[in-house]
C-alpha cells in the first residue's frame, strides 16, 4: 500500500525533525507499506487561527491529489486536523487525521483523557475538535506549554531544550492528572516525536501517547478494510463527496 504523509512542515524549516520522523514512521509500518513525505510552506514563528486555515486549505488539496495519484490512504499529520472533513469529504480515499485517531484511540487507555498543547493559543482550536468529534465527556482538559512551533523544533538537536519541554510538559500535566485524567496527549507530532525519545513516559502514573503509530496503523486499517470489506466512509452527511467540476474548480483557485 502506497499512504501519502502530509506534514503542516516542510524540510527546508525542519530537516532535523522531518528527517527523524520519516526513520521513525517508516520503521514501525508494515513492511508492504510505502510512506511518502509531504510538506507546506510553513509559518513556525507564531501559532494562530489564521495560519491552521491556510495550511488546511492546502491540506485538502493534497487530499483530493493523493487519490488522484493513485495513493490507497492519505495520512494528516497534524494535531490540529486542520481540513480534516473537508479532505475527507473531497478525497477519494481513507483519510485518517492525527489528532482524532490520538483521541479516538486514547479513550481506550483510560476514562479521562487530557491535552497538551504547544501553546495557548492553540487551546481554542483543540477545544473545537473535541467538540466536533463528540469527545467533550472523555477529553476533560486541555493545558498549554509556552513555545511557538519553531522553538520547540530546537530540542531535537539541543539536549537542554528536550529536558526543557519535558519539565514544561509535567508541569502542565501534572493538575491534569490530580483532577482525574488517566491518559495525556502531546498536542502534535513533534512533541510526540521528541517524546518517543523518553521510554515510557508517564507523569504521576498516566501514560503519555505517542500517536504517530497510532495514526499510521489506523490508516494502514482503513486501506485494509476498505480492500478486503469494501468499507468506505459514510457519503450520508458530513463526507458527502462532490463532483469532479467541483473538486476541479477547487484545486484551480488555491488563493480564494
Amino acid at each position: 500500500m502506497k499512504i501519502w504523509y502530509q506534514s503542516f512542515l516542510n524540510e527546508p524549516a525542519a530537516g532535523g525533525y522531518w528527517q527523524r520522523l520519516a526513520s521513525f514512521l517508516r520503521e514501525y509500518a508494515r513492511p508492504d507499506t510505502e510512506l511518502h513525505f509531504h510538506g507546506m510552506s510553513p509559518h513556525d514563528s507564531y501559532a494562530h487561527a489564521l495560519v491552521e486555515y491556510r495550511c488546511g486549505r492546502e491540506a485538502i488539496a493534497a487530499a483530493i491529489e493523493a487519490g488522484r495519484e493513485e495513493y490507497d490512504g492519505y495520512l494528516m499529520g497534524h494535531f490540529q486536523d486542520s481540513g480534516l472533513y473537508e479532505a475527507r469529504a473531497a478525497a477519494s480515499i481513507p483519510v485518517i487525521g492525527l489528532g482524532e485517531a490520538s483521541m479516538l484511540y486514547a479513550c481506550q487507555y483510560g476514562q479521562k483523557i487530557g491535552i497538551i498543547t504547544i501553546n495557548p493559543r492553540f487551546i481554542p482550536g483543540h477545544a473545537h475538535q473535541i467538540r466536533k468529534y463528540g469527545l467533550e465527556h472523555r477529553v476533560s482538559g486541555i493545558h498549554a506549554l509556552s513555545f511557538e512551533p519553531g522553538e520547540i523544533l530546537a530540542a531535537f538537536e539541543d539536549g537542554d531544550r528536550l529536558k526543557e519541554v519535558a519539565k514544561q510538559f509535567e508541569e502542565q500535566a501534572a493538575p491534569l492528572v490530580q483532577d482525574g485524567v488517566d491518559v495525556l496527549i502531546p498536542a502534535g507530532g513533534i512533541p510526540m516525536l521528541l517524546f518517543s525519545q523518553i521510554d515510557g513516559f508517564r507523569v504521576k502514573g498516566a501514560p503519555v501517547l505517542n500517536g504517530l503509530p497510532v495514526a499510521l496503523r489506523m490508516t494502514e486499517m482503513a486501506i485494509d478494510f476498505r480492500r478486503d470489506f469494501g468499507l468506505e466512509v459514510s457519503r450520508t452527511r458530513d463526507f458527502i463527496r462532490p463532483p469532479d467540476d467541483v473538486l476541479d474548480e477547487f484545486l484551480l483557485h488555491p488563493k480564494l
